[in-house]
């Protein structure tokens, strides 16, 4: 299983969202097998809008990383389309070693 690393700036996470993003971070060895570690890093912007939660995740690859950044409203949204748009990336990353 991979080691999913999650580190909240300047707050503090609280265990249900640390468990959400490990659950959700991790699903991501079904799309590609060769993936090392992720880490999230968690950060609430000091703004007036609403969309104040920022979301980075950088998922090690032997090779390159990958590394998708998320400002939304909850950190749960933007953990999720930090995952859909890294699973996009990584089915791409395949299909293109599966073609050589």
């Amino acid at each position: 299983m991979m080691k999913v690393i999650v580190q909240s700036v300047n707050f503090k996470a609280d265990k249900s969202l640390v468990e959400f993003i490990q659950k959700k971070v991790s699903q991501m060895e079904k799309y590609y097998d060769k993936i090392v570690g992720a880490e999230v890093f968690l950060k609430v912007q000091r703004t007036r809008e609403k969309e104040n939660k920022e979301i980075e995740v950088k998922l090690a690859v032997p090779g390159n990383d990958f590394l998708v950044g998320k400002q939304c409203k909850t950190f749960e949204e933007g953990v999720v389309l930090s995952v859909d748009s890294l699973k996009r990336q990584l089915v791409k990353k395949k299909e293109k070693a599966s073609a050589r």
